[in-house]
């Protein structure tokens, strides 16, 4: 199965306020309105085997406009096998992250934006693109939405040092203590950028779809992992309901697609079956009339042609080529590189 699919994930939450920083104070947006979107889809390189899928997606509060909203971009790039959707590694995927910035080949190990066909209730590898670590995804409970039966998958990501993950400035900052709003005036005070995570995936079974959602995402600085100081992202944000709704259909349609797909071999198998049967039946018909009776002195017949070779033409249906020219991703909006962009 092939993806080209929109998502949307909708919450309010806690934001840094990034140009409070530049004038000297960390400040803190509390209950602002946050836009995850994700477009997915198939691209080159791509064939029977294997297929690229390639996520463009964003993070925006709503309540700026413009490029002044935008506090997350980038672009993945991951080929993986059809069948068991783990990445290949050839080519090694990447990561964009900076629009004026080429992308960086990242390899991985783990699922991301699909599961294997015939899921299983079981723990598996799942890549996290902030982090760029793999970490088990573990089988929560089978529940249903939308009258479709589901998997449930749960995943933590412990705090991860975003400064040795990303060679960016906003990963570690030094500061006046009295812009971090901490104890010691003008002295420089240096501060950490640390991402935690927890992931909720609902999957259909079959196809390997994300029916739903949901990622508790945690960005803040700190001076220790565990006593996080200032928020710059702190928010749960769940698919909304056009697009659990539209990932049911797309997970319905690829299950007409298998269901077909498992009638139609049988059907054929049985054709050729019965074609094999009569062939057999002729052949042996025409090889068991033996020799022509005695002839006459001076007759001369040629043989019986009971024993002749036939060949049956067995051919495959042509394998369906599809044109992954029109595709189109999202790509990173052009940013004010003075600007502090969550990742």
């Amino acid at each position: 199965m092939d993806l080209e699919a929109t998502t949307i994930a909708k919450a309010n939450g806690s934001v840094l306020n990034s140009q409070a920083l530049l004038a000297g104070k960390a400040e803190v947006n509390t209950n602002v309105p946050l836009v995850s979107q994700r477009f997915v889809t198939s691209e080159d390189p791509a064939d029977a085997d294997v297929v690229t899928i390639q996520n463009g997606q964003t993070l925006r509060r709503t309540d700026k406009q413009g490029d002044t909203g935008l506090l997350t971009a980038f672009v993945d790039r991951v080929t993986v096998d059809r069948k068991t959707a783990m990445p290949t590694n050839d080519p090694v995927g990447t990561i964009q992250t900076q629009a004026n910035q080429p992308a960086e080949e990242v390899p991985r190990d783990g699922l991301q934006y699909r599961f294997p066909f015939n899921s299983e209730k079981k723990a598996y590898p799942f890549f996290d693109v902030t982090a760029r670590t793999t970490n088990d995804i573990n089988f929560v409970e089978e529940t249903e939405i939308n009258g479709l039966k589901v998997y449930h998958y749960n995943q933590t990501i412990e705090p991860v040092d975003l400064s040795k993950v990303a060679n960016l400035p906003t990963n570690k900052l030094t500061l006046p203590a009295d812009t971090w709003g901490v104890p010691g005036g003008t002295l420089p005070v240096t501060m950490t950028r640390w991402y935690t995570n927890v992931r909720d995936v609902w999957i259909e079974p079959q196809t390997g779809v994300a029916i739903k959602g949901q990622e508790q995402v945690h960005q803040y600085y700190a001076r220790n992992k565990d006593k996080p100081e200032i928020d710059v992202l702190k928010a749960t944000l769940p698919f909304d309901e056009e697009t659990i709704e539209s990932q049911a259909e797309q997970a319905r349609d690829g299950i007409d697609q298998l269901s077909l797909i498992g009638r139609t071999i049988p059907i054929i198998a049985g054709i050729l079956g019965v074609i094999a049967l009569i062939a057999g039946i002729v052949l042996g018909l025409r090889g068991g009339k033996g020799r022509q009776p005695a002839h006459t002195a001076g007759d001369d017949y040629p043989p019986s042609d009971g024993g002749r070779h036939v060949d049956l033409d067995k051919s495959e249906a042509p394998t369906e080529q599809h044109d992954w020219t029109t595709d189109k991703t999202e790509e990173i909006p052009v940013q004010d590189p003075r600007r502090y962009d969550e990742r």
